[in-house]
C-alpha cells in the first residue's frame, strides 16, 4: 500500500485528488495539509467526503508530512510549492507537483513570467508529466511537474501535427474556454457569482497569460524548433471543463478524413485520449468528472486551415486526474488504476 500526502488539500484540486484516490486500491491517503484550515476535518470543509475521508487537516511541516507518506502531491500556488519540494526530495520522497513551479526548464523564463526561482537546479531534474508524450521519462521520476490545464488541452491537440512536421509552426492560434474552478477556490471578485453568471469573457489576452511559456516550451520540443503561439483564454459560467479550439495551416493540402486517421494512429492505445469520428465534435459535457481528453481534427475547406477541437475536465485531466495518472506511472501501477470512472452526464 502506497501512503500519500496532499499538501494544499482544501482547494478544488485537493478535493479532486481525494475523490480519485479514495477509489484507488493501492493507495492510502495518510496526511492532508492546509494553512488556512488546519485543525478542521476535511469533511467539514467538503461535506461530500463525510464518512469516507474524515482526516484532520494539518499545518504544513515538511518533515512531519514526509514521515507519513511515500509520495506527496503538492497542490499549492506557485512559489509556495518550491519552498517545500526540495525538502521532500532530500528526504527521499517522490513528488507530483501541481503548481507551475517546475514546468519551465529555463529559470530565466520562469523569472520573467512569475518571479525568481528559489531552486533552479531542480528545474532540470523535473519531468514534465504529460504521459502521452513523456511516459518513458515519467517512469521512476522523483519529481513530476504536472502540466497546466490549458497546456494539456492544447499540446494534445497539436502533438500529432507537430511531431510529423505537417503544419507551419509559426502560424498557431488557440482559443480556450474554461469553467470557473480554473480560478481556484480563493474568494476573488472576478469569480463571484454575479460577476460570472450570464457572461462570457476573455482574459489574459494579448500574450499575457502565464501558461503561454509552458505551451510554447512543449510545442517547440515537439516541433524541433522554437515557436510562438497566439493564445486567448476565456471564462465560461460553468463549474468545470475546458474547450480549446486550435487553428493552424498545413504544409500541404489534406482532408478531414486523413487527419482523423493520423490522430487515431498517433493516439492508438492511449487510455485517456479519444479521437472522435469524423462529423463529431467534443463537448465538455462528455468529459466532465473523467480523465479523458476528446479530440476532433478537421479541415476548413474554404480557407485550407486545420482546426482541432479538444475538451477536458480542467480539474481531472487538467490537474488531479493527470496527477494520479502520473503517480501510477511513477510507482508502476496500471496507468488507469483509480481513473476508470466514466464522465458524469447529464
Amino acid at each position: 500500500m502506497l501512503n500519500v500526502a496532499i499538501v494544499g488539500a482544501s482547494g478544488y484540486t485537493g478535493l479532486e485528488l481525494i475523490r480519485l484516490l479514495y477509489c484507488h486500491p493501492e493507495v492510502a491517503v495518510t496526511c492532508l495539509t492546509s494553512e488556512q484550515s488546519a485543525g478542521r476535518k476535511i469533511s467539514d470543509i467538503f461535506p461530500t467526503l463525510r464518512g469516507r475521508c474524515d482526516l484532520t487537516l494539518e499545518n504544513l511541516e515538511p518533515v512531519r508530512v514526509a514521515e507519513k507518506a511515500d509520495l506527496i502531491f503538492t497542490a499549492l500556488p506557485h512559489k509556495a510549492a518550491m519552498e517545500v519540494v526540495p525538502t521532500f526530495l532530500k528526504l527521499g520522497k517522490h513528488v507530483i507537483d501541481l503548481s507551475a513551479d517546475y514546468r519551465l526548464r529555463d529559470p530565466d523564463v520562469y523569472g520573467a513570467w512569475y518571479e525568481p526561482h528559489l531552486n533552479p537546479a531542480n528545474l532540470k531534474k523535473a519531468v514534465y508529466g504529460l504521459a502521452e508524450i513523456r511516459r518513458s521519462k515519467i517512469r521512476g521520476a522523483r519529481l513530476v511537474a504536472n502540466p497546466g490545464c490549458y497546456p494539456t488541452s492544447i499540446i494534445l491537440a497539436l502533438a500529432p501535427l507537430l511531431k510529423k512536421g505537417l503544419i507551419h509552426s509559426g502560424d498557431i492560434i488557440a482559443d480556450s474556454a474554461s469553467g470557473v474552478t480554473g480560478a481556484g477556490r480563493a474568494a476573488k471578485v472576478d469569480s463571484l457569482y454575479c460577476e460570472v453568471n450570464e457572461g462570457f469573457r476573455a482574459y489574459g489576452a494579448g500574450g499575457t497569460h502565464r501558461h503561454i511559456p509552458e505551451i510554447e516550451q512543449e510545442l517547440s520540443l515537439l516541433a524541433g524548433e522554437s515557436l510562438l503561439i497566439t493564445f486567448t483564454p476565456h471564462l465560461v459560467p460553468m463549474d468545470r471543463g475546458i474547450l480549446s479550439t486550435v487553428y493552424t495551416r498545413p504544409r500541404q493540402a489534406t482532408t478531414t478524413e486523413q487527419l482523423v486517421k493520423l490522430y487515431q494512429d498517433f493516439y492508438k492505445g492511449e487510455p485517456f485520449v479519444r479521437v472522435l469520428p469524423q462529423g463529431s465534435l467534443p463537448s465538455t459535457a462528455f468529459v466532465r468528472g473523467s480523465n479523458f481528453c476528446d479530440l476532433a481534427p478537421l479541415v476548413d475547406s474554404r480557407t485550407g486551415r486545420i482546426i482541432i477541437v479538444s475538451a477536458i475536465d480542467n480539474l481531472v485531466k487538467g490537474a488531479s486526474g493527470q496527477a494520479v495518472q502520473n503517480m501510477n506511472i511513477v510507482c508502476g501501477f496500471p496507468e488507469t488504476m483509480g481513473l476508470e470512472g466514466l464522465a458524469l452526464f447529464p
